[in-house]
Parts: C-alpha cells; structure tokens; sequence
C-alpha cells in the first residue's frame, strides 16, 4: 500500500521529533521530507529547501512511493498534494500535534535556536498560529485516518478524527483540541 504522512502542527511544536518517535514504531513512512534539512543542506535557503522537498515529492508520486512530510499545513503545496495523493490511491493518514499557546511555540523555537536550531520569524509564528485551523479543515476531508497529540509534555494522543467526526480520547483535554472541536 502506499502511505502518504503527513506530520502536521505549527512551528516549534515538535515535528520533527515526532517523526522520529514514529521512525522507531513502523516501518512504512517511506521517504521522509524534512523540508528544515532540506533548506540546512541548502546552505539556510528555504526557497531552495522547498524545491527539493517539491522535487521530492514528485520524485516519490511518480514512482508511487510511500513518503512522509512535516509541515504546518499553512501553504496551498500540502493541499494540492493531498488530494492528488488520494486520487492516485494513496492512503493518507495525518499526525497532528498541537500545544494551546503562541507563545509556547515561541519558546520552544527560541529553545531550538539555542541550542543551534533554526529560527523562524515571530510575525510569521504568530500568522501560522492564528490560521492553523484553516489549513487543518482543508487537508481533514482527504485524510482516511487522522490522530490528534498534545504536546505540553511528550506526544499524548487526544482524539482521532474519523467519518467527519472529531472523536476525544482520555480525560485530558488541552485547550487547542477544545477549540479545534468547535472550529471543525
């Protein structure tokens, strides 16, 4: 079968740490595009990390390969490819992280930073933040599973989506989920 994944959240809530926890539970991610190690390997220029994570992509539907790619959902690239995907039998499934605050992102990038991570301007921190639950209701309908994680402390898994419906799991509700149940 070939999976299409989609580790999604807005900046700073730990992607790419999630896709590593996921690299040691299965073995069906594929090519993983870490558009971050992309731009790194392209000596910081995102404009041409983006068109190698794009390429890669291509690369990967057109050889009908399973692939894995993090993103925060805000650009029209992720829509275009997750109905493209589905169309051309791919099962898509969506990993989602969320933490309830701006400034929890903020922190945990001014953390990365720190430790020699990349940075990402606050203004556009802030627009992802306030527009997350556009790009999420746009990708949700073409996803065949979707898991839900909070990220305060560890990935603790909070809801499932499943046939449109946001489904709550455990008793620990995080704010974010809360309000993404409304906006959905």
């Amino acid at each position: 079968m070939k999976i299409y994944t989609i580790v999604g959240g807005v900046n700073g809530v730990g992607k790419s740490s999630f896709t590593g926890v996921l690299k040691s539970r299965t073995t069906d991610l594929g090519v993983i595009i870490d558009i971050d190690k992309l731009t790194a390997q392209s000596g910081g220029d995102p404009l041409a990390g983006g068109r190698k994570a794009v390429r890669t992509m291509e690369d990967c539907i057109r050889g009908g390969v399973s692939f894995t790619q993090e993103t925060t959902l805000s650009g029209h690239q992720v829509r275009k490819t997750v109905r493209r995907v589905g169309e051309l039998g791919y099962h898509v499934r969506l990993y989602y992280i969320g933490l309830d605050t701006v400034e929890e992102s903020e922190r945990r990038i001014a953390n990365r930073v720190a430790l020699g991570g990349h940075d990402i301007p606050g203004a556009v921190v802030r627009k992802r933040f306030q527009k997350r639950w556009d790009g999420l209701r746009a990708v949700l309908p073409y996803c065949d599973e979707a898991v839900f994680y909070d990220n305060r402390n560890g990935f603790a898994e909070v809801a499932v989506y499943r046939n449109g419906e946001l489904i709550l799991e455990g008793e620990y509700r995080p704010e974010w989920i809360k309000e993404l149940s409304r906006h959905l």
